[in-house]
């Protein structure tokens, strides 16, 4: 069978996916079952087909030119779609059983993971979903989830994380607590103002202070460790929240107050163990939701 897809070795295409998602030749090596020297070889295959320089040294770790991110969402879409096209080739999807147990943040599994698992349900249906909603990180290698959503990247070798994309979050208020407290136009009107405490504020305080907002402890005097209550609280007019703008445009009673403001980005990272490459369930399960999660219209 000819491997070469579109002029370029699909070989070669599969070697760049993996050294980018697992941040260095050796675990991408691991990861495929080859030799280092054999997926470095692919690799320099690529960019000599391509012109282009898809990786660049620093210290012991390789880092992605800005060629080699344009071009890592075009092969995440193509490897996704020849999953797809082997699962639908032999009949898997719908014969697939299990349970896949999903691990995230109580707002993100409560607002958003709801129209990803429709999609999972249409192609396997038989599948068995637990979402384990919850804010601090819990351990994949203990078999408390088999696939996590976080904003943080895992530092265990033996887990796999890709970077699905960087996410924006504004600051809401909704219209009676503005319409009360007043309309602050910039950072200097912040100071009187209330301000939802998600768990730990001083760690919130770290976080705003350099982005010279001029709150202190007294800002914070109501909030919650759950996001889903932390927010509520906020739509009920107790004051001022941070929150991830694709959750508050279902919410279309809240205010984003400083438009001009830059947003507060953040990754968000989908995560799992090695039992992807035998488990077809999970890699279903963990092929879906990236690509659900990497498009913010949808």
């Amino acid at each position: 069978m000819d491997q070469r897809m579109g002029g370029f070795d699909w070989n070669h295409i599969r070697a760049f996916l993996a050294t980018a998602e697992e941040g260095s030749l050796s675990a991408a090596a691991r990861v495929l079952g080859l030799t280092q020297p054999t997926l470095g070889r692919q690799v320099t295959a690529l960019e000599s087909d391509l012109g282009i320089l898809l990786f660049e040294r620093v210290g012991r770790a390789l880092q992605l030119t800005d060629a080699g991110r344009d071009l890592l969402g075009h092969v995440r879409a193509m490897g996704a779609a020849a999953d797809q096209v082997a699962l639908a080739a032999t009949g898997h999807s719908q014969s697939i059983e299990g349970m896949v147990r999903i691990t995230a943040s109580e707002g993100l599994s409560a607002h958003i993971l709801p129209a990803a698992l429709k999609r999972i349900r249409e192609v396997a249906p038989k599948l068995e979903i637990d979402i384990v909603a919850a804010n601090d990180i819990r351990d994949l290698m203990r078999r408390e989830a088999d696939i996590a959503i976080r904003h943080v990247r895992p530092e265990q070798p033996d887990l796999i994380a890709r970077l699905v994309r960087e996410a924006r979050a504004y600051f809401y208020a909704s219209g009676p607590y503005l319409a009360a407290r007043g309309r602050p136009k910039s950072l200097a009107d912040l100071a009187p103002h209330d301000f939802i405490g998600f768990g730990d504020n001083q760690q919130m305080l770290d976080h705003l202070v350099p982005l010279g907002m001029p709150l202190t402890e007294a800002n914070f005097r109501i909030g919650s460790a759950n996001g889903i209550v932390a927010w509520e609280l906020a739509r009920q007019g107790f004051g001022i929240a941070p929150m991830w703008d694709e959750l508050a445009r279902l919410c279309p009673e809240m205010e984003r107050i400083l438009p001009e403001l830059k947003p507060i980005t953040f990754p968000i990272w989908l995560t799992t163990h090695r039992e992807l490459h035998t488990s077809r369930r999970i890699r279903l399960v963990f092929d879906h939701l990236a690509d659900f999660l990497s498009n913010p219209a949808r």
